[in-house]
């Protein structure tokens, strides 16, 4: 135990400038790259496509400081990361013979960019925690929400950055369905906060030793094998079945239209093949269904 004490001690003060936030660029715009339409985008409009960037790489820092009342464009007074992740940005989208993106590309290489980029997260989500914590004093819910948001902004905003590449896609919002990566920031988000309001009966090194190891171990796993999984999928089975389907969601009855080849007989599933519609219990909704036959009947015969 002392040894791993020591050991955490010693991982947890690695500095993360400049190799795994140079990391943590790569990975994020290397990701935006690879989304549908992000490559025409760069060439059709390069300012676009630096905004997205600077969305993709800094995130969690303009979502967390909207969250908090401070000014969204904090971040662009640290003018060294800036430069760096626009330099990123300039040689994955634009350099010649496209030598970084197929360098970075390569399997092994870019499975150490993402174990680097998952440390990043780690110390994103503490420095998120202790951030809200200094604005609001042991508020539970804003410090989770706040390192949630920092170490998981990018994913959080992607709507708005869709948006700003010309595509609204409400549908694939993180909230309605959740990526492996903003849920396990959400879950490390509730440990940091727990373990800072003395909650949780861990050090902090250890706490950041345990739950990056984790990160990298998962996420290489699932890189290897090409799974996109998400470990906790078992548990959230089990807890969706538990907590929110006592209820049985009524099925919908289908009402469906099939016409002969002269155009002149319409049938309808659950009715009666003579057109009784008397003889058939129906709820709300099959009647709605009958009904728009009924009409649709008519119609015809007009």
């Amino acid at each position: 135990m002392e040894l791993m004490s020591d050991v955490s001690l010693e991982f947890s003060r690695i500095s993360m400038f400049p190799f795994f936030e140079l990391a943590h660029y790569l990975v994020s715009l290397m990701t935006l790259r690879e989304q549908a339409g992000a490559v025409e985008v760069a060439w059709r409009s390069p300012i676009a496509c630096w905004f997205s960037a600077m969305l993709y790489c800094f995130g969690g820092a303009l979502l967390s400081a909207v969250m908090l009342a401070e000014p969204p464009v904090l971040f662009l007074t640290n003018d060294v990361n800036i430069f760096m992740a626009s330099a990123t940005w300039f040689l994955v989208f634009y350099c010649p013979g496209d030598i970084v993106y197929q360098f970075f590309s390569f399997l092994p290489v870019r499975v150490v960019l993402a174990g680097m980029k998952e440390m990043t997260r780690t110390r994103k989500i503490l420095a998120g925690v202790a951030h809200a914590n200094s604005h609001f004093k042991d508020a539970w819910m804003v410090m989770i929400a706040v390192g949630w948001a920092r170490g998981a902004g990018g994913g959080l905003i992607s709507n708005f950055e869709q948006l700003v590449r010309g595509v609204w896609k409400p549908e694939s919002n993180e909230l309605l369905k959740m990526s492996y990566p903003v849920k396990v920031t959400l879950i490390g988000s509730v440990l940091f906060t727990l373990q800072h309001t003395q909650h949780l009966s861990i050090t902090k090194h250890n706490l950041v030793f345990l739950y990056s190891i984790f990160l990298v171990f998962t996420k290489v796993v699932m890189m290897l094998t090409g799974s996109a999984v998400s470990p906790f999928a078992p548990f959230e089975a089990v807890l969706s079945l538990s907590l929110f389907h006592w209820q049985q969601v009524p099925q919908e009855t289908t009402c469906d239209i099939n016409t002969t080849s002269n155009g002149t007989s319409p049938t309808c599933k659950d009715l009666s093949e003579n057109g009784d519609f008397s003889n058939h219990p129906t709820t709300s909704t099959n009647a709605e269904c009958l009904e728009t036959t009924r009409k649709r009947i008519t119609a015809k015969a007009e």
